[in-house]
């Protein structure tokens, strides 16, 4: 399979037209409808529906969609690491992290990298545990920020000194707004607004002391932005992370933390043995520096 047969029937699945597809690639229609008829011939599967107004994908065509996409990230990844040189370090770090105050770390050291390596480039990717290790584990990702623990045989990392702490966002007129911290037996019959991970985080449903399916969870969520609009309307109550919602100044919201206190552990990860970049290796390099200089990660 070529990449660049790849990257033709990319241009097709964007296009929904052979047509199309052809004058972007400035090239005429018979040769790519050849190469494409070759590729699903090569594969055994019928990877286009030849339609008479536009060319829609299959079940096997979605699917070598997608990995052709992640295919050509990754090469596109490798050209620009092997661009780099010694004295002018230039390319992209890739970033998956989920939502946590633990990301300040990730921002002040590429700011503080910036004038010294002004032509490091950054991506960021949001995304619950699985999506962030579905992406480390196919290199298309250097790094990933966890909440939580991770499988240590298959990752080196970095334990963060500082914790996220577990509370419940809420408005600031809430008739719970007026405690110092929050009880499992508070949440019982509360509505409740809950995250994908923490439904499936062991310690949250440990500390709530009751089976999860006896709470009055109202919805669920993946960005806390968006159920802060929720509670914000007097919909429900979140249990979620600190430090992520702002809940000062004019702002209608108010945190409380959990009590006994639950605090989830942060750490980075790196694919073991992988080999990084010039990029990534002097990022890496500038995460460590932060974490043994700058109190503010202590």
């Amino acid at each position: 399979m070529d990449i660049r047969v790849l990257q033709y029937f990319l241009a097709v699945a964007r296009e929904e037209s052979i047509t199309r597809a052809a004058e972007t690639l400035r090239m005429t229609q018979p040769p790519l409808s050849r190469q494409l008829k070759d590729l699903e011939e090569e594969l055994g599967k019928q990877l286009l529906i030849r339609g008479s107004k536009k060319v829609t994908l299959t079940e096997d065509g979605m699917l070598l969609r997608k990995r052709a996409e992640e295919l050509i990230d990754l090469m596109e990844k490798t050209k620009a690491e092997l661009a780099s040189s010694n004295e002018n370090i230039n390319g992209d770090v890739y970033i998956g992290c989920g939502e946590t105050d633990g990301v300040s770390l990730f921002a002040e050291a590429a700011h503080n990298l910036q004038e010294k390596h002004p032509l490091i480039h950054y991506h960021i990717y949001s995304g619950d545990a699985n999506r962030v290790i579905e992406r480390l584990d196919k290199g298309l990702i250097d790094f990933g920020l966890f909440v939580g623990s991770i499988d240590v045989t298959k990752y080196d990392y970095i334990k963060l000194p500082m914790k996220d702490t577990w509370g419940v966002l809420m408005q600031k007129d809430s008739p719970m707004a007026g405690k110092d911290t929050i009880t499992a037996e508070d949440l019982w019959d509360k509505p409740l607004i809950v995250s994908h991970q923490a439904s499936g985080n062991s310690e949250v449903i440990s500390w709530l002391k009751t089976d999860i399916s006896r709470l009055n969870i109202v919805a669920t969520y993946d960005l806390i932005y968006n159920a802060a609009k929720f509670v914000e309307r007097g919909f429900g109550y979140v249990i979620a992370l600190d430090k992520i919602i702002n809940t000062t100044g004019s702002s209608n919201l108010c945190f409380k933390p959990l009590y006994p206190t639950l605090e989830a552990e942060l750490c980075i990860a790196w694919k073991k043995y992988q080999v990084l970049s010039r990029a990534s290796a002097t990022f890496l390099q500038q995460l460590q520096k932060e974490l043994e200089t700058n109190t503010n990660f202590q």
